[in-house]
């Protein structure tokens, strides 16, 4: 069947025909020629873009009723031109405005005029920049009021526009790291008086409202009791390439940044992110995209709420009220959102059905990274995801998702209670042959509902999780997967490294799990390889054929419908080489982590 096709390139011009010769300027003209065309397909019709920065000056929507369905049995394609062969172009879709106007001040750092922005992120020569932070603290001694804080230092009352600071809590929950805005700060001679924006300060203290009994004492808990970071002010700018926002301008906001070595204004290029969607899709179908890099995208939900309450996962509160959670006499309770409002993505796909996005690169964004919600037969694979703000990827209530052979590290690095892979209450989700590194919370979670059945879990490789909070591991599971073994979640062939902080589990099945079977996996240097004792307790969960460096707490005496049994323990001090040395354990090796795929 024939094939339609149309080119794109940064030379190209909006008002040409889209030929190879003649090619578009922007995605938009490409997608409204894609419109007029889909109505009579007889064959794919494949959009190809050259080689070169694409400036998105508004998000690429997709929808079904506009005509951008792939029809007949056709699909509809966007690619980077040679993709799939070693020409393959690299194509970046970047929803970023570079920053103009520099001057440098004699303290060496640059400052420019932005207007209404105020970026969380920066790009500077293609590497990303961190906001100014002071890692220590408030100075001086602290004390929590109802208002915020007061300290007998006077130093924060030297510190300039101080309405632009935010204050960062790790571990305000040992699961959780929030943050806050700051409204103002006064004193005198004595004391220093900083005032929380509101109502975020009142809401956090309700939320992270919390005892825990095996802390000592009384088991009171104070996760708000003082930040443990402070960001975003032109007093903290001491390391090179970090930056600064100020809002003290009557005409806008000024962005200040200490450049590293080597950067000149006029050679170095700085890209602030503008928009908060690159890619969004609703009730679209037959749409492949793959071989682009999708970069520079923000999210400015913390400024516009005064702060970021997170709670776990993606979960965090922003409206409504909270429910207590009695974890039992000799253990305390929390406290969790009533409402609780999912983390947004970069790239939004909802209801849509038959999708592929292949072979992306997802990096420097603000937010998640893509979000499938009530979709069907949808496929991640092979794509790239770093340096972005929250989760990675994040499928929910979807059906028939296959997420494969993708890389995610250095997820999280803003919200870091992001799991690297969500899936929330989703039928026959495929998790398989992913790696994972270098993450601060949990690698893989899997969460249970009236929904979630026939999950699988197959032959991912995961190191370095948990790196930044607490309670989490390689891969966490919660809730009900189904109703029976048959119709549950399956756990296998995947191999668990270094899950770094303290009090975390290899493969953590928590909250109530129920019908899953965790078999022929492999937990190496965990504080332990799995819990057996959570609250509510867990049924209808087998354990057999694992390979783990420390036998389980428990492992005689599991819960009633609980089976620990086949397990083998290795040595911690050579486990790699007695695991090669037996055959089960080297196949599930030799099998985990991503595949190389033809295409």
């Amino acid at each position: 069947m024939p094939e339609i096709r149309f080119f794109v390139s940064p030379d190209g011009k909006d008002d040409w025909p889209g030929t190879a010769d003649q090619p578009f300027a922007t995605p938009n003209a490409a997608r409204e020629a894609v419109r007029a065309a889909t109505a009579g397909m007889t064959g794919d019709i494949i959009v190809t873009f050259t080689a070169g920065v694409h400036h998105l000056e508004e998000p690429l929507v997709f929808e079904d009723q506009a005509g951008d369905s792939g029809m007949h049995g056709f699909r509809v394609i966007y690619q980077a031109q040679g993709y799939g062969t070693p020409e393959q172009a690299k194509v970046e879709l970047s929803g970023g405005r570079e920053i103009t106007g520099w001057t440098e001040g004699d303290d060496g750092i640059w400052t420019a005029p932005i207007g209404a922005l105020a970026p969380r992120r920066l790009t500077v020569d293609g590497h990303p920049a961190a906001r100014a932070a002071r890692t220590r603290g408030l100075p001086g001694s602290v004390t929590k009021i109802a208002t915020g804080y007061v300290t007998d230092s006077m130093e924060p009352q030297s510190w300039p526009d101080p309405s632009g600071l935010e204050f960062v809590y790790p571990g305000v929950y040992p699961w959780s790291e929030a943050r806050l805005a700051v409204a103002s700060i006064s004193g005198d001679e004595s004391s220093t008086t900083i005032t929380m924006a509101q109502p975020a300060f009142d809401n956090a203290k309700s939320l992270y409202d919390a005892q825990w009994h095996g802390a000592g004492g009384d088991g009171t808990w104070d996760g708000l009791a003082a930040p443990s970071v402070l960001e975003n002010n032109v007093a903290f700018l001491t390391e090179p390439g970090t930056f600064a926002v100020s809002r003290t301008d009557s005409d806008g906001h000024i962005l200040h940044y200490r450049p590293r070595p080597g950067e000149k204004i006029g050679e170095t290029s700085v890209v602030a992110p503008v928009l908060e969607t690159l890619i969004s899709g609703r009730g679209v179908h037959d749409l492949v995209v793959r071989g682009f890099t999708l970069t520079d995208a923000a999210w400015s939900g913390p400024t516009r709420t005064g702060g970021y309450l997170h709670y776990h996962g993606n979960a965090r509160h922003e409206r409504g009220g909270f429910q207590k959670i009695d974890l039992g006499a000799d253990v305390g309770y929390v406290h969790v959102p009533s409402e609780p409002v999912q983390l947004p993505a970069n790239v939004s796909l909802t209801s849509v059905s038959r999708i592929t996005m292949e072979g992306n690169h997802f990096t420097r964004l603000g937010a998640g990274a893509i979000l499938i919600e009530d979709g069907t037969d949808v496929a991640i694979r092979a794509n790239t995801f770093d340096e972005v703000s929250g989760s990675g990827i994040a499928v929910h209530t979807s059906t028939r998702v296959s997420v494969e052979d993708n890389l995610v590290h250095h997820i999280g690095t803003e919200y870091r209670g992001s799991p690297a892979l969500l899936v929330v209450e989703s039928a026959e989700t495929t998790v398989a042959h992913n790696e994972i590194h270098d993450v601060p919370h949990n690698g893989i979670v899997i969460t249970g509902g009236e929904r979630a059945r026939g999950t699988q879990v197959i032959s991912n490789l995961v190191e370095r999780s948990m790196g930044k909070l607490m309670d989490g591991g390689g891969i966490y599971l919660s809730a009900p997967q189904g109703s029976s073994f048959a119709g549950g979640a399956m756990v296998r062939g995947n191999v668990i490294r270094d899950v770094l902080t303290s009090y975390n589990f290899g493969l953590y099945t928590d909250y109530g799990a129920a019908w899953i079977t965790v078999l022929g996996n492999i937990v190496h240097r965990a504080d332990t390889p799995i819990v057996l004792q959570v609250g509510p307790p867990m049924e209808n969960v087998v354990f057999a054929g694992n390979f783990w460096d420390l036998r389980p707490d428990g492992h005689d005496t599991p819960p009633e419908t609980v089976v620990v049994a086949g397990n083998t323990v290795l040595p911690k001090e050579n486990f790699d080489d007695t695991a090669q040395a037996d055959p089960a354990a080297a196949d599930i090796l030799a099998r985990a982590g991503r595949r190389g795929l033809e295409r």
